[in-house]
This record gives C-alpha cells, structure tokens and sequence, in this order.
C-alpha cells in the first residue's frame, strides 16, 4: 500500500532577509492549501523553519500566523522545528501554538514507518561553540529506532545528515559547518544499522537535492520562500513524496524537482581510513624501512 505525503520546507514568514522572500510566505501558504487539497495525499510535513527569528514578542506572533495559515490545510499535519523557530522560542512555546507535541515519534502508514527525528535544532552562540549540537539522546534515539525497523523507514529531520556538498549554496558554500549536525557521521551509522530500506528526508539547505550515502538516499526540498536559484522570486516550493516499492518524489514551484527511486536493504563496503593511516601501507613501510 503506498504513502502519500505532501512536503513544505522552509516558510521563512517575515521581513525578507538575505534572499528569503519571507514577505511572499502567506500568500504562498494559501496556495499550499490549495495544492495539498488536490495531491490525493495522507499527510502533510512541513519541515520547519516556520518564520525568520526576530526577538521573543515578534517570533510569538510570526510562529502564530503560520499556525493560522496551517489551519487551512485539510490534511494532518505533523511539524518539525527549525532552527529559526528555536532561536528564541523554546520547544514547549512551539508545541502550544502548533496544538501537537514536537517530540520524536514514528508513524505506520500502509507498508512504511515514517520516524518524526526532532533533534534539537537550536543553534548554540557561545565563544566555544557556534553552531548545532547533535545531543546523545536524540542520536540513541534515531539508532534504536532504525534497528527496530520492521518495514521500510522514512526518517525525517530538519537538519539534513548527509554530509553532501554545498558548492554553489548561497547560505553554506562558505559556512558548510552550518549544514548539518557536527556528528553527523554516528546519525549515519546509525541509519546504516537498518536491515530495511531507508530514505532520509530534510529541508534547511534552500535547494533540491538527492545524495545517496550506504546506499540511503538523502532527500531536501528547496524552501518555499527561497529565491539564490529563482533570480529574486520566491521558489513556491512544494512537494509530494510517494513511498511504495519506488519512492517518487516530485516537487513544483519555479525551482521544480523530480526524483523516482528504489530504496534498497543493501548497505555499502565500510570506506578505507586515510591511505597514510592505512595498517598495509604502515606495515609495507615498515618492511621497505628494515
């Protein structure tokens, strides 16, 4: 039985910053409403992100209107944190205005799980440390629950874990730290411990992208306010992901994307250490040093 599960990264609702069209997010929220009552699908994520953080008073209000615009939307809805609604808000103020938890939590839908990763995605600015925090119990978490996987997996996070390039990202070509979590090699470790087949689900970085690591396709959807690949207009990204055998991935807007993929149990050989660290070569080395 496939899945079907419409897809909104990255609202950005607020004054425009940089090349976030926050000032067109409600507008297109409206046409969200729109598009998700014509997808035929079962439910909706919206990958946080939600508003451009501004101070405590202004992000209540910002998070409160998309909340308002949410409420349109004539599908479930489960919601992730980004790391502009944490900046100020702490998790419990989002879970109130939002009306649902924001812990971690797996669903069963036809023949997938689909596994809500809420790691924290606040972003720590502190003179030892700027940047996301990956915290052991978010990590334990997602490692028991793909183990336990007894069906094909779909995790979903803000943050992605691929680890894949950011050349030509507007946002982190030159701040590739900011991507993604600083121990993001143990959350894929944990996924390649899956005897199922997994894809992996992520908004944060503005663009569309595919990056299969272990054999474990990553996937982010470009923003639906993001404008570095759309010359100044908004993208209107919006996506629907399909899982059965094939997972087929389509996304509209003027950035539009499309992807169809078999998922697959099969994990890759472990990669090889630094060719200078590398036992045969330390070991050739020393017989030719003898």
């Amino acid at each position: 039985m496939s899945v079907r599960l419409a897809i909104v990264a990255d609202i950005h609702h607020g004054t425009p910053s940089a090349t976030k069209r926050g000032d067109t997010a409600m507008g297109l929220m409206e046409e969200f409403a729109h598009y998700v009552r014509d997808a035929e699908v079962d439910h909706v994520l919206d990958l946080g992100d939600r508003i451009s953080d501004v101070d405590h008073d202004t992000d209540l209000r910002l998070e409160a209107e998309v909340a308002e615009a949410f409420r349109a939307v004539e599908k479930p809805i489960w919601h992730l944190n980004g790391n502009h609604d944490r900046d100020y808000l702490r998790i419990a103020e989002n879970e109130e205005i939002l009306g649902q938890s924001l812990g971690h939590e797996t669903h069963d839908i036809g023949d997938w799980r689909i596994a809500l990763w809420r790691a924290d995605t606040r972003i720590l600015r502190t003179p030892e440390h700027n940047g996301f925090v990956l915290r052991e119990a978010d990590l334990l978490w997602l490692s028991r629950t793909v183990q336990a996987a007894d069906r094909p997996l779909l995790v979903v996070s803000h943050v992605p874990v691929s680890g894949h390039s950011q050349i030509g990202n507007y946002y982190f070509q030159n701040n590739p730290g900011h991507s993604t979590y600083p121990m993001a090699d143990r959350a894929r470790a944990a996924l390649a411990q899956s005897k199922v087949p997994v894809v992996c689900l992520s908004g944060h970085v503005h663009w569309n992208t595919v990056t299969t690591v272990d054999g474990i396709p990553h996937l982010t959807q470009q923003s639906l306010t993001e404008s570095f690949t759309t010359e100044g207009a908004p993208a209107g990204a919006m996506g629907v992901i399909e899982l059965s055998d094939t997972v087929r991935w389509d996304v509209v807007g003027d950035d539009p994307y499309r992807a169809e993929i078999t998922p697959s149990a099969r994990r890759w050989t472990p990669v090889m250490p630094d060719f200078r660290d590398h036992p045969e070569r330390r070991a050739r080395n020393a017989k030719t040093e003898s």
